[in-house]
């Protein structure tokens, strides 16, 4: 169970095809999980010409794949007649079956859930796991080093690999037109990153009048499968000089002849975002060239204005560690994480470790210990982000992650605006999701431990708001500014009595937002 690190374009790819050809050499069957359909098909052709003079079966399962050809392949898996088998989250489906599973490699580990790799696991006790990641940026650390013991840095660039040029500048046509044209001048391809799909042919449009000869190609989540392949196919095979794209293609996407990336509104994205997405430039040994576009008339957060910087000031090759220790320190958790990653923080997991290590500090330099407090806000409404809103089950289980991390109402003004943006409107199941998680925001303000509802058996007794609280002071302030509604009854409970004309939903919660507001 190894995890390796290595900087965007290191050949982590190589190292997964020369240990499925070893599993496969010794007559076993390998699982390699891609988070993209995209990259999984990439993957498949890397594979099948680097395996291509030696009698192994390569696979692929993704939805590029009728159901068909998808059924055929799980039967000839499953009678061992598939040696390497390649797919997105398809592969960790109840109905993949091995006949002898040796090892599962993963890719771009931190965008997938914990029970998909345990499903994995599970599938054989025995199975070895290879797991591949980029940059050891905090997000990625603190998804994957849980449990991990084994991690190996590959820390040697490719030979003639150049540097990525990267520039912070206002949104400038004139700017823009000149990058695109040096780049077709030494017949190059452009990348175009725009992470709205709403107005993402706007942007094309916009490119294409401001270059009439270039050829433009778009790609994002939400197009067909096969209109995705084709437009992704159409720029490999230089049909295209400009794809626009979402961060669609943020994983691994392999085009070395594509050496120009223009990421549209960068003080959106994080750290780990921007050098992976930069990273899809500068694979061969041109010089490559990213420009961080940022809006003409928007102020820049100064969090933001210290993510640019971080990625405008480490663009040496294998910039990753430095970058993860910049993003540490913007975050607050201190400069601690060098190469050396041996010792306890591979057995506690990265988020514990940090834990720890703030409350030492903390002890020695005499404050008080700090603990993030989590609220459960358990309410009686149908709250979850349905499949026909947010399709894929991956995007699902990232937007609840992301939900689960949102630490502010004003951050959570803005992941309401990317989810209308991306998925438009919120229906109903979706909306009071929203509305409990802003309820658990202003709980934690509150230090409060819960808010469940108490109804007593009989119908015509009354129903209380139950607040679980953790801080005296706090409840009995909020007990004063509630007038005498919220009553506190033990050391641990208050209760909230609600009237009968506030148990409808929509009322319920407009109280006991009320009651909370802060």
């Amino acid at each position: 169970d190894r995890l390796i690190c290595g900087d965007v374009g290191y050949g982590k790819t190589e190292l997964a095809v020369r240990a499925a050809f070893k599993a496969v050499d010794n007559g076993k069957q390998v699982a390699v999980l891609a988070p993209t359909t995209v990259l999984a098909e990439q993957h498949q052709r890397t594979f099948s010409q680097r395996l291509a003079e030696f009698p192994f079966a390569v696979e692929c399962l993704s939805r590029f794949r009728t159901a068909g050809e998808q059924k055929r392949i799980l039967a000839r898996l499953a009678e061992g007649g598939v040696d390497v088998v390649i797919g997105t989250h398809r592969l960790v489906s109840a109905d993949v079956r091995f006949k002898d599973l040796g090892l599962v490699i993963i890719d771009e580990e931190q965008r997938f859930g914990v029970e998909h790799k345990e499903r994995l696991k599970r599938l054989r006790r025995e199975v070895d796991v290879l797991t591949m990641t980029a940059t050891p940026i905090p997000r990625t650390l603190h998804l994957s080093l849980l449990g991990i013991r084994d991690i190996s840095n590959l820390e040697t660039p490719p030979p003639d690999r150049l540097a990525i040029e990267t520039r912070i500048v206002r949104f400038d046509k004139q700017l823009i037109r000149n990058a695109i044209l040096r780049e077709l001048n030494r017949e190059g391809q452009i990348y175009f990153v725009h992470n709205r799909v709403q107005n993402i042919q706007e942007i094309a449009d916009r490119i294409k009048s401001m270059v009439p000869e270039v050829r433009v190609a778009v790609a994002h989540g939400q197009m067909a499968g096969d209109e995705l392949e084709e437009a992704m196919l159409k720029f490999v095979r230089r049909e295209a000089d400009v794809l626009v794209a979402t961060t669609i293609i943020e994983s691994g996407l392999d085009i070395p002849n594509a050496n120009t990336i223009f990421i549209n509104q960068a003080d959106n994205y994080g750290l780990a975002d921007l050098h992976q997405l930069r990273g899809r430039v500068g694979r061969f040994k041109h010089r490559a060239y990213a420009y961080l576009l940022l809006d003409s008339d928007k102020q820049v957060s100064p969090t933001a204005a210290r993510r640019l910087k971080a990625i405008e000031e480490f663009t040496e090759l294998g910039a990753g560690f430095k970058i993860a220790m910049r993003d540490l320190e913007i975050r607050g958790a201190g400069n601690i994480l060098g190469t050396q990653q041996s010792g306890h923080i591979a057995a506690v997991g990265y988020e514990l470790y940090c834990q720890l290590l703030e409350n030492a500090v903390r002890e020695f330099s005499g404050q008080a210990r700090r603990t993030p407090l989590e609220v459960a806000v358990d309410l009686p409404w149908t709250a979850y982000f349905p499949r026909d809103y947010v399709a894929g089950q991956r995007q699902r289980i990232e937007a609840y992650r992301r939900l689960a991390r949102v630490r502010g109402l004003d951050r959570l003004d803005d992941f309401r605006q990317e989810l209308r943006d991306r998925y438009g409107p919120a229906p109903e199941p979706a909306e009071w999701l929203l509305r409990l998680a802003e309820l658990r925001l202003l709980a934690t303000h509150w230090k409060l431990s819960t808010v469940h509802l108490e109804k007593a058996a009989e119908s015509a007794a009354p129903t209380d708001v139950v607040l679980g609280y953790r801080n005296t002071k706090r409840i009995r302030e909020l007990a004063e500014r509630s007038k005498g509604r919220l009553v506190v009854v033990d050391e641990k409970s208050a209760y909230f009595r609600l009237r009968p004309a506030e148990l409808e939903p929509l009322t319920m919660y407009r109280v006991v937002k009320g009651l909370l507001r802060v």
